[in-house]
């Protein structure tokens, strides 16, 4: 076999495999994006936040389904299949480019209304069984924060002036327990709030 001819084999089976590790890779992104989003839902009421990632998992699909094809064009040289996956490349390229256009445009969005719907869903805390306060109690229990701001957002609600000035146990840190939520021990509460640590998880993703 012509050394050249060896060397472009090698190089599309190179790029096919890199297809398909990359499809892998981008369906684990919004397939965490799509989790992230049922874990919160309560403080991202838009569900066109979901677009970037289900448009990210369809590429992955496509990229996975083609870089197989790759595979096989290249090691049965595939005049057809190898013409073709040089066309789905750039086709590709210009989906992961929408995408990612896509996503910085949604997170300006997210950024836009994540404290307008947190505040809502904050003041309407009541500690029962409501889904809105178990979605609160489950934020700052997993972002280990507190309060939408800071915790003295909390001193904004309703709960807080029902409840001895407290905030909810939900805010007292893990490794503790005496904690009723009294500010008279800020040390055993987190005092960080929540709004910038969610939007931090979602830049992480």
């Amino acid at each position: 076999m012509d050394c050249g001819v060896a060397t472009s084999k090698t190089i599309l089976l190179f790029l096919s495999l890199v297809f398909g590790t990359a499809g892998g890779v981008l369906a684990w992104v919004g397939a965490r994006v799509i989790q992230s989003y049922d874990n919160f839902e309560g403080f991202i009421q838009d569900k066109q936040m979901l677009i970037p990632a289900v448009a990210i998992i369809c590429i992955s699909a496509v990229m996975l389904l083609f870089g197989l094809v790759g595979c096989c064009s290249t090691l049965r040289e595939s005049k057809f299949g190898l013409s073709l996956f040089f066309i789905i490349i750039m086709v590709i390229f210009a989906a992961e480019v929408a995408a990612l256009v896509l996503t910085f445009i949604y997170h300006g969005k997210i950024n836009q209304n994540l404290e307008h719907s947190m505040n809502n869903t904050f003041s309407q805390y009541t500690g029962e069984e409501d889904a809105g306060s178990k979605a609160v109690d489950l934020l700052q229990q997993q972002l280990e924060c507190c309060g939408v701001l800071n915790y003295t957002s909390w001193m904004n609600t309703a709960w807080f002036a029902s409840h001895n000035r407290s905030v909810p146990t939900s805010c007292c840190r893990s490794n503790v327990t005496q904690c009723t939520g009294s500010l008279d021990q800020l040390n055993l509460i987190y005092t960080e709030g929540c709004e910038v640590k969610l939007d931090a998880s979602f830049r992480m993703l």
